[in-house]
């Protein structure tokens, strides 16, 4: 898919059950509260893991490329904030996702591993999968290594096909759906930039907008099944429109 600028109208992002998302993150505080942080401990836990699968994904066509890096960095802060120690939480799955993104052949013991730590939670497996659907579809296509490895960690999370369907097809539809446009006065109004800021400007207020929406797996639990969908869509109209902007100003 081109970098043209895709506009989705996206409304309501923040206004999905905050109640919800408040419970399903103490309940998170709560499980991991007396963690032990080390990188052995993390990578047994089920958000380890999860990062595991997670670079999985991300490499799957061969590189991890520029909004994956984001989103994912911005997901290490997530997972991070609900242990006792989050900045060495976060270097330690920063840690754990590099070595995994370059190992093969441990998917599927990766995803049982995974199943067996949250099979009394459908939910959780359901949402699990969307966040790393979501990831394989945020750079506007799903390539045939991604959707294979995706095919694997659902039958091993033993999630329902038609779910996994379910959840595939409504991305795919959204981005088949989804209306470009044509000016770059639309991507300066997106990113809430100028054309006179400079690029440095620029990139930051895209990253800010990233963090802001991009899609949060702890969010995740307590979200509208359409928030993977939503935030998905918004973190590539802002993503395209760096992109944009950035090939008119080089």
């Amino acid at each position: 898919m081109s970098t043209i600028l895709l506009i989705i109208i996206v409304v309501g992002i923040f206004l999905y059950l905050s109640k919800g998302y408040k419970t399903y993150t103490a309940n998170y505080e709560e499980q991991f509260k007396n963690f032990s942080v080390s990188k052995e401990a993390l990578e047994r836990s089920e958000l380890g893991v999860f990062v595991s699968l997670t670079a999985k994904v991300a490499k799957a066509d061969g590189k991890v490329d520029a909004l994956e890096a984001e989103l994912v960095g911005n997901m290490f802060t997530d997972v991070s904030r609900v242990f006792p120690e989050p900045e060495k939480t976060r270097d330690i799955l920063k840690q754990i996702f590099n070595e995994q993104k370059d190992i093969t052949g441990n998917i599927e013991t990766l995803a049982q591993t995974l199943q067996k730590l949250i099979y009394r939670d459908k939910n959780k497996q359901v949402q699990m999968m969307g966040f790393l659907i979501q990831l394989a579809f945020v750079d506007g296509e799903v390539s045939k290594s991604e959707e294979e490895i995706l095919v694997t960690i659902a039958e091993a999370l033993q999630i329902d096909p038609n779910i996994y369907h379910n959840i595939f097809d409504q991305f795919e539809s959204m981005i088949k759906n989804a209306h470009p446009q044509a000016t770059l006065d639309d991507a300066y109004k997106v990113l809430g930039v100028s054309p006179n800021d400079s690029l440095e400007t620029i990139k930051k207020a895209y990253r800010k907008l990233i963090r802001e929406y991009h899609p949060d797996i702890i969010k995740a639990q307590g979200k509208d099944e359409n928030y993977l969908k939503e935030a998905t869509a918004k973190t590539q109209e802002i993503n395209s429109a760096y992109e944009m902007i950035k090939k008119a100003k080089s």
